[in-house]
């Protein structure tokens, strides 16, 4: 334990200096300046009890979001307060009108996170996959409040399960109960004494559902695909993608949502497809657009509702050592899936792969062979489409599993 107030100090020096160079970086710093001051000023006269909710950043943010959604219904007299680690996420949350209070989650140190207690007051503590700070946790069991986590998975080479991961080991024992999305994951857990667990899902299977169910319509994005040839839709995409794409045949119109918006990226991108691509923020200020063949999004919000309008999908990340994105909202909405080869630690790829929607391609002239033979013959891609629509509706129901147990228990009062 003696190690953990180093790294942790540490830890906050070396974000202090990457944010010489880092715009990231600097907001993480900045964004938790005087927090507590903040915090206390922003719950000023809140007499409502609370439910503290955590993510690391927006993709474990839409995993929480149909949890939060139905707490808001089942428990209308509790304010929602949602914390994130990352600027990226805290962005997103701060646009979401769903919760009652979007703030960074302080520094953990003992003295931070018994201040961060002392504010907030929870009732109950919801962390969504992972994000594991010891402080945070520990005063959270100490405090005797109930504490779950969401979504969780686990493999057999994480730290948990490792002969020094003995800290680890020690947070998981905090949690009242850990929903995890599969059995594999709640075996692990048995192995080092953890039995507070139980197989729930993916609470992202719910999320992508209800995207499907009433979208808002994108005028520019239909005028955009209407004409001859498939339609790519890209999403999260990464240099090593774009490379991949930039190798498709002339015919191929594509719409690229990349991971980064940065005018230095899109500009980069548009250098990628030269005379060929356009930006959505053009078409906005009524940029001509429609002898442009690559749609590049400059703007966040919008990719969940993109896929709906594409022949075929692209999730980025394959490429990269941390991983492939979300693949379900594209394949909520019935599209065939394509991703890079780094895709084994994600289990909705698996199996989207298993279920014959989805597949990896590792080179444009594959993915070029998949686009034409999909659109080529609509029947067949039809039918990969529904593959992949029906493996995310024989998927969903972990949200509600999360708030039967919280009523069951009687965690939350109404």
């Amino acid at each position: 334990m003696l190690f953990y107030p180093v790294f942790i100090a540490l830890f906050a020096v070396g974000v202090r200096i990457a944010g010489l160079f880092s715009s990231k970086a600097r907001a993480w710093v900045e964004g938790r300046r005087n927090w507590a001051q903040q915090l206390e000023k922003e719950l000023a006269g809140n007499t409502a009890p609370l439910i503290w909710m955590h993510c690391a950043s927006a993709g474990e943010f839409e995993q929480g979001k149909p949890v939060l959604e139905a707490l808001r219904l089942q428990f209308p007299g509790h304010l929602i307060l949602v914390s994130f680690f990352s600027p990226s996420g805290f962005g997103v949350g701060k646009k979401y009108k769903g919760a009652d209070h979007i703030v960074y989650l302080p520094l953990d140190t003992a003295r931070n996170a018994r201040r961060f207690l002392a504010l907030t007051k929870p009732s109950l503590v919801i962390f969504i996959k992972y994000d594991y700070w010891y402080r945070h946790l520990r005063a959270v069991y100490e405090a005797g409040i109930p504490l779950l986590m969401v979504s969780a998975i686990f493999r057999r080479q994480q730290a948990f399960f490792r002969w020094y991961g003995g800290l680890h080991r020690r947070m998981l024992t905090y949690f009242t109960w850990l929903f995890v999305q599969d059995e594999a994951s709640v075996d692990l857990l048995k192995t080092i004494g953890i039995t507070r667990a139980s197989a729930n899902g993916d609470t992202r299977f719910d999320r992508v559902a209800t995207i499907t169910e009433a979208p808002a319509p994108l005028p520019l994005i239909e005028a955009f695909v209407q004409g001859e040839g498939p339609v790519l839709v890209a999403g999260s995409t990464w240099t090593e993608d774009e490379q991949v794409l930039a190798g498709l045949s002339s015919h191929v119109r594509m719409i690229i949502a990349p991971h980064e918006i940065s005018t230095a990226n899109i500009t980069r991108l548009r250098e990628l497809f030269p005379g060929e691509a356009v930006t959505y923020s053009a078409l906005q200020a009524g940029g001509a657009g429609p002898a442009a063949r690559v749609l590049l999004i400059d703007n966040i919000g919008m990719l969940s509702r993109l896929y709906r309008y594409g022949h075929v999908t692209y999730i980025g990340g394959g490429y990269n050592k941390s991983g492939i994105h979300n693949t379900l909202e594209a394949a909520a909405w019935g599209k065939p899936v394509y991703f890079g080869p780094n895709y084994q630690k994600f289990r909705e790829a698996v199996g989207l792969i298993e279920a014959g929607a989805a597949e990896s391609v590792n080179n444009a002239e594959k993915l070029q062979q998949r686009i034409d033979s999909l659109y080529e013959h609509p029947e067949h891609g039809a039918q990969v489409g529904e593959a992949a629509a029906r493996y995310v509706r024989e998927n969903i129901g972990a949200t509600g599993r999360v708030v039967a147990f919280i009523q069951e228990k009687r965690l939350l009062t109404s």
